[in-house]
């Protein structure tokens, strides 16, 4: 019997091999724990995915508020492209709502607090994000 966890931690291609040879096998169980499986697998996935992109956001909108004199049109651009990613993950995947995004927030907002700090070498002078600022309406 295959580990499904450790396979499908290791390559989702690879699982999905796996799985099609245990339903050819006939091994209808063993195949539907692997799709099981490998449906939690690509969930964490996509979730470290928006959770990484909410992050780099947070960060270049920190060094926007905080760094006024170091503003620029690549700052500007990196934050509309990462807020546009983060909306093609969500509608990629549904189950990342905005109500996922705001269970990740705070998370988020520590480590692009850290992550700003660091780059910018100096305490935040404001370190707080409202969801309008890093997610204005159009």
């Amino acid at each position: 019997m295959i580990n499904w966890r450790e396979q499908a931690s290791t390559s989702h291609f690879q699982t999905a091999v796996a799985i099609r040879d245990r339903l050819r096998s006939g091994a209808i169980d063993d195949a539907s724990a692997g799709i099981e499986e490998l449906i939690d697998a690509l969930s964490r996935s996509d979730k470290r995915a928006l959770k990484s992109q909410l992050v780099r956001l947070m960060v270049h909108i920190l060094k926007w508020k905080n760094h006024p004199e170091g503003r620029c049109r690549s700052w500007s651009s990196s934050i509309r492209q990462t807020r546009e990613e983060v909306r093609d993950i969500q509608k990629e995947t549904p189950s990342l709502t905005d109500d996922v995004v705001r269970a990740l927030w705070p998370r988020c907002l520590s480590i692009a607090r850290d992550e700003a700090a660091t780059e910018m070498e100096c305490n935040l002078a404001d370190g707080e994000l409202s969801w309008d600022e890093v997610f204005p309406k159009a």
